[in-house]
Protein backbone atom coordinates (compact mmCIF):
# COMPACT_ATOMS: atom_id res chain seq x y z
CA UNK A 1 0.00 0.00 0.00
CA UNK A 2 1.18 3.39 -1.13
CA UNK A 3 2.33 5.23 2.10
CA UNK A 4 2.57 8.96 0.60
CA UNK A 5 2.02 10.33 -2.47
CA UNK A 6 4.88 10.18 -5.09
CA UNK A 7 7.17 12.89 -4.98
CA UNK A 8 7.96 14.39 -8.75
CA UNK A 9 11.15 16.49 -9.42
CA UNK A 10 11.78 18.34 -12.32
CA UNK A 11 14.90 20.22 -10.97
CA UNK A 12 17.60 19.09 -9.55
CA UNK A 13 17.57 21.35 -6.89
CA UNK A 14 13.94 19.25 -6.21
CA UNK A 15 15.28 16.31 -6.71
CA UNK A 16 18.46 17.03 -4.57
CA UNK A 17 15.46 18.05 -1.04
CA UNK A 18 13.39 15.31 -2.27
CA UNK A 19 16.15 12.66 -2.10
CA UNK A 20 17.12 13.11 2.15
CA UNK A 21 14.18 11.70 3.00
CA UNK A 22 13.90 8.52 1.39
CA UNK A 23 16.23 6.39 2.74
CA UNK A 24 18.20 3.49 1.39
CA UNK A 25 16.41 3.16 -2.31
CA UNK A 26 16.37 1.16 -5.82
CA UNK A 27 16.31 3.05 -8.89
CA UNK A 28 14.62 2.10 -12.40
CA UNK A 29 15.81 4.14 -15.32
CA UNK A 30 13.47 4.80 -18.33
CA UNK A 31 12.47 6.57 -21.38
CA UNK A 32 9.10 6.60 -20.64
CA UNK A 33 6.42 4.91 -22.27
CA UNK A 34 5.81 2.62 -19.51
CA UNK A 35 4.59 -1.40 -19.64
CA UNK A 36 4.01 -3.76 -17.38
CA UNK A 37 7.78 -4.20 -17.33
CA UNK A 38 9.08 -1.50 -15.86
CA UNK A 39 6.56 -1.62 -13.05
CA UNK A 40 8.08 -5.39 -12.56
CA UNK A 41 11.19 -3.43 -11.96
CA UNK A 42 9.27 -1.20 -9.32
CA UNK A 43 8.02 -3.98 -7.51
CA UNK A 44 11.57 -5.84 -7.84
CA UNK A 45 12.62 -2.70 -5.71
CA UNK A 46 10.16 -2.75 -3.31
CA UNK A 47 10.55 -6.49 -2.49
CA UNK A 48 14.42 -5.77 -1.48
CA UNK A 49 13.22 -3.74 0.85
CA UNK A 50 14.33 -0.31 -0.82
CA UNK A 51 12.18 2.68 -1.68
CA UNK A 52 11.65 2.51 -5.25
CA UNK A 53 12.56 5.53 -7.44
CA UNK A 54 12.01 6.16 -10.99
CA UNK A 55 13.55 8.54 -13.60
CA UNK A 56 11.91 9.42 -17.29
CA UNK A 57 14.50 10.96 -19.42
CA UNK A 58 14.40 10.51 -23.46
CA UNK A 59 18.28 10.30 -23.60
CA UNK A 60 19.36 12.00 -27.43
CA UNK A 61 22.60 10.52 -26.82
CA UNK A 62 21.91 6.84 -27.57
CA UNK A 63 20.22 6.95 -30.88
CA UNK A 64 21.83 6.96 -33.71
CA UNK A 65 21.40 9.34 -36.86
CA UNK A 66 19.59 7.19 -38.56
CA UNK A 67 17.36 6.54 -35.51
CA UNK A 68 14.02 8.65 -35.01
CA UNK A 69 14.31 10.26 -31.46
CA UNK A 70 11.71 12.34 -32.22
CA UNK A 71 9.77 9.18 -33.12
CA UNK A 72 10.12 7.38 -29.36
CA UNK A 73 6.71 7.26 -27.87
CA UNK A 74 5.92 9.29 -24.93
CA UNK A 75 2.99 9.70 -22.32
CA UNK A 76 4.17 11.45 -19.16
CA UNK A 77 0.44 11.43 -17.95
CA UNK A 78 -0.07 7.95 -18.05
CA UNK A 79 3.52 7.61 -16.80
CA UNK A 80 2.85 9.36 -13.96
CA UNK A 81 -0.36 7.40 -12.82
CA UNK A 82 1.17 4.45 -13.62
CA UNK A 83 3.75 4.71 -10.79
CA UNK A 84 2.18 6.68 -8.76
CA UNK A 85 -0.08 3.03 -8.74
CA UNK A 86 2.69 1.09 -8.71
CA UNK A 87 3.98 2.73 -5.17
CA UNK A 88 6.83 4.63 -6.74
CA UNK A 89 8.21 7.46 -4.42
CA UNK A 90 9.95 9.79 -6.36
CA UNK A 91 10.48 10.46 -9.85
CA UNK A 92 12.66 12.38 -11.88
CA UNK A 93 11.76 14.24 -15.34
CA UNK A 94 14.87 16.23 -15.96
CA UNK A 95 14.65 18.61 -18.80
CA UNK A 96 17.29 18.39 -21.60
CA UNK A 97 19.12 21.22 -19.51
CA UNK A 98 18.92 19.68 -16.33
CA UNK A 99 20.62 16.60 -17.86
CA UNK A 100 23.08 18.06 -20.80
CA UNK A 101 23.70 21.52 -19.02
CA UNK A 102 25.62 24.42 -21.63
CA UNK A 103 28.88 23.92 -21.76
CA UNK A 104 29.07 20.08 -20.63
CA UNK A 105 31.96 18.59 -22.21
CA UNK A 106 32.02 14.85 -20.50
CA UNK A 107 30.46 11.48 -22.47
CA UNK A 108 31.72 7.91 -21.24
CA UNK A 109 33.23 5.56 -23.77
CA UNK A 110 32.97 2.49 -22.98
CA UNK A 111 34.78 -1.39 -24.38
CA UNK A 112 34.08 -4.68 -23.45
CA UNK A 113 30.92 -5.79 -23.61
CA UNK A 114 29.60 -3.24 -25.61
CA UNK A 115 31.50 -3.99 -28.90
CA UNK A 116 29.51 -6.41 -30.36
CA UNK A 117 26.07 -7.06 -31.06
CA UNK A 118 24.44 -3.87 -30.37
CA UNK A 119 27.32 -1.98 -30.13
CA UNK A 120 28.09 -2.90 -33.90
CA UNK A 121 24.46 -2.26 -34.96
CA UNK A 122 24.15 0.78 -33.41
CA UNK A 123 28.13 2.76 -33.01
CA UNK A 124 28.01 5.27 -29.73
CA UNK A 125 24.58 4.11 -28.27
CA UNK A 126 26.19 2.36 -25.13
CA UNK A 127 28.74 5.50 -24.87
CA UNK A 128 25.10 7.23 -24.59
CA UNK A 129 23.66 4.78 -21.84
CA UNK A 130 26.39 4.62 -19.79
CA UNK A 131 26.70 8.47 -20.06
CA UNK A 132 23.10 8.81 -18.65
CA UNK A 133 23.06 6.09 -16.95
CA UNK A 134 26.18 6.98 -15.10
CA UNK A 135 24.75 10.92 -14.58
CA UNK A 136 21.36 9.41 -13.27
CA UNK A 137 23.61 7.61 -10.56
CA UNK A 138 25.27 10.62 -9.19
CA UNK A 139 21.91 12.97 -9.32
CA UNK A 140 20.10 9.77 -7.60
CA UNK A 141 22.17 8.07 -5.18
CA UNK A 142 20.94 4.73 -5.23
CA UNK A 143 21.73 1.66 -3.39
CA UNK A 144 20.33 -0.52 -6.37
CA UNK A 145 19.25 -0.10 -9.63
CA UNK A 146 17.00 -2.96 -11.77
CA UNK A 147 17.02 -3.96 -15.10
CA UNK A 148 14.93 -5.67 -17.58
CA UNK A 149 16.90 -8.80 -18.43
CA UNK A 150 15.09 -8.07 -22.40
CA UNK A 151 18.14 -5.60 -22.76
CA UNK A 152 20.61 -7.88 -21.44
CA UNK A 153 23.87 -6.51 -23.33
CA UNK A 154 23.12 -2.66 -21.67
CA UNK A 155 23.40 -5.03 -17.95
CA UNK A 156 26.81 -6.37 -18.97
CA UNK A 157 27.91 -2.77 -19.95
CA UNK A 158 26.60 -0.95 -17.09
CA UNK A 159 27.54 -3.86 -14.50
CA UNK A 160 30.68 -3.23 -16.15
CA UNK A 161 31.10 0.38 -16.12
CA UNK A 162 29.78 0.76 -12.26
CA UNK A 163 32.91 -1.85 -11.72
CA UNK A 164 35.49 -0.24 -13.19
CA UNK A 165 34.41 3.62 -11.77
CA UNK A 166 33.80 2.04 -8.41
CA UNK A 167 30.33 3.08 -7.91
CA UNK A 168 28.80 2.27 -4.80
CA UNK A 169 25.26 0.68 -6.80
CA UNK A 170 24.44 -2.85 -6.94
CA UNK A 171 22.78 -3.69 -10.46
CA UNK A 172 19.81 -6.15 -10.27
CA UNK A 173 18.56 -8.04 -13.19
CA UNK A 174 14.77 -9.34 -13.12
CA UNK A 175 13.88 -11.34 -15.63
CA UNK A 176 11.71 -10.72 -18.82
CA UNK A 177 8.19 -9.81 -18.70
CA UNK A 178 6.48 -11.19 -22.04
CA UNK A 179 3.12 -11.54 -23.11
CA UNK A 180 0.92 -14.44 -22.95
CA UNK A 181 2.54 -15.43 -26.03
CA UNK A 182 5.85 -15.13 -25.66
CA UNK A 183 6.86 -11.60 -26.83
CA UNK A 184 9.46 -9.78 -24.76
CA UNK A 185 7.10 -6.28 -23.37
CA UNK A 186 8.57 -3.17 -25.06
CA UNK A 187 7.75 0.14 -25.45
CA UNK A 188 8.14 -0.46 -29.55
CA UNK A 189 5.67 -2.90 -29.53
CA UNK A 190 2.96 -0.67 -29.86
CA UNK A 191 3.90 0.23 -33.58
CA UNK A 192 3.32 -3.44 -34.48
CA UNK A 193 0.79 -3.63 -37.05
CA UNK A 194 -1.64 -6.48 -36.22
CA UNK A 195 -0.37 -8.69 -38.82
CA UNK A 196 2.99 -7.95 -37.68
CA UNK A 197 1.85 -8.69 -33.99
CA UNK A 198 0.69 -12.15 -34.90
CA UNK A 199 4.37 -12.97 -35.92
CA UNK A 200 6.38 -10.86 -33.63
CA UNK A 201 6.68 -13.93 -30.72
CA UNK A 202 8.20 -16.10 -33.33
CA UNK A 203 11.97 -14.65 -32.05
CA UNK A 204 11.25 -15.67 -28.64
CA UNK A 205 9.69 -19.35 -30.06
CA UNK A 206 13.34 -18.89 -32.08
CA UNK A 207 15.25 -18.62 -29.46
CA UNK A 208 13.14 -21.49 -27.03
CA UNK A 209 14.44 -24.14 -30.08
CA UNK A 210 17.54 -23.09 -30.07
CA UNK A 211 18.32 -23.56 -26.69
CA UNK A 212 16.79 -27.42 -27.05
CA UNK A 213 18.63 -27.55 -29.79
CA UNK A 214 22.16 -26.59 -27.72
CA UNK A 215 21.24 -28.42 -24.71
CA UNK A 216 20.84 -31.39 -26.27
CA UNK A 217 24.41 -31.42 -27.85
CA UNK A 218 23.63 -30.04 -31.57
CA UNK A 219 26.42 -27.90 -33.14
CA UNK A 220 25.95 -24.31 -32.48
CA UNK A 221 27.33 -22.85 -35.85
CA UNK A 222 24.17 -25.10 -37.25
CA UNK A 223 21.71 -24.23 -34.59
CA UNK A 224 22.39 -20.72 -35.15
CA UNK A 225 21.66 -20.98 -38.91
CA UNK A 226 18.50 -22.81 -37.70
CA UNK A 227 17.10 -20.33 -35.81
CA UNK A 228 18.39 -17.80 -38.38
CA UNK A 229 16.07 -19.25 -41.10
CA UNK A 230 13.16 -19.55 -38.67
CA UNK A 231 13.35 -15.70 -38.40
CA UNK A 232 13.43 -15.45 -42.47
CA UNK A 233 10.69 -17.67 -42.49
CA UNK A 234 8.54 -15.96 -39.90
CA UNK A 235 8.37 -12.31 -42.15
CA UNK A 236 11.54 -10.95 -39.79
CA UNK A 237 14.99 -9.95 -41.22
CA UNK A 238 17.70 -10.81 -38.75
CA UNK A 239 20.03 -8.50 -37.71
CA UNK A 240 22.16 -11.38 -35.47
CA UNK A 241 21.16 -14.42 -33.56
CA UNK A 242 24.50 -15.04 -31.45
CA UNK A 243 25.58 -17.54 -28.75
CA UNK A 244 27.64 -15.33 -26.25
CA UNK A 245 29.58 -15.31 -23.11
CA UNK A 246 26.75 -14.25 -20.39
CA UNK A 247 29.14 -11.72 -19.22
CA UNK A 248 31.54 -10.39 -21.36
CA UNK A 249 29.42 -11.10 -24.64
CA UNK A 250 32.19 -12.78 -26.39
CA UNK A 251 30.77 -15.14 -28.96
CA UNK A 252 31.22 -18.83 -28.34
CA UNK A 253 31.82 -21.11 -31.00
CA UNK A 254 30.60 -24.08 -28.50
CA UNK A 255 28.34 -24.14 -25.44
CA UNK A 256 29.91 -22.59 -22.09
CA UNK A 257 28.67 -21.64 -19.09
CA UNK A 258 27.69 -19.00 -18.51
CA UNK A 259 26.28 -18.96 -22.03
CA UNK A 260 23.32 -16.40 -23.49
CA UNK A 261 21.17 -16.68 -26.78
CA UNK A 262 21.15 -13.15 -28.13
CA UNK A 263 18.75 -11.99 -31.16
CA UNK A 264 17.39 -8.59 -32.99
CA UNK A 265 15.47 -8.70 -35.60
CA UNK A 266 13.45 -6.23 -37.93
CA UNK A 267 9.71 -7.10 -38.35
CA UNK A 268 8.67 -4.12 -40.28
CA UNK A 269 9.05 -1.08 -39.03
CA UNK A 270 10.05 -2.21 -35.67
CA UNK A 271 13.31 -3.85 -34.15
CA UNK A 272 12.90 -6.24 -31.79
CA UNK A 273 14.91 -7.86 -29.50
CA UNK A 274 14.92 -10.93 -26.98
CA UNK A 275 17.78 -13.53 -25.53
CA UNK A 276 17.76 -16.84 -23.35
CA UNK A 277 19.91 -18.26 -21.00
CA UNK A 278 21.10 -21.60 -22.22
CA UNK A 279 21.42 -24.15 -19.49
Amino acid sequence: MKVRPMIIARTFEELTAARTSLGPTGLIATMGALHQGHLALIEAARQTGLTPMASIFVNPTQFGPKEDLARYPRDEAGDIAKLEEAGCALLWLPSMEEMYPKGHATTLHVHGPSQHWEGTQRPGHFNGVATVVAKLFGQMKPGAAFFGEKDWQQIQVVRRMVADLHLPVRIVPVPTMREEDGLAMSSRNRYLTAEERKSAPKLHAALKHAVQYLISGKEPSATLHNARHELAAAGMVPDYVALVHAETLEPLGTLQQPARLLAAARLGHVRLLDNLAVG
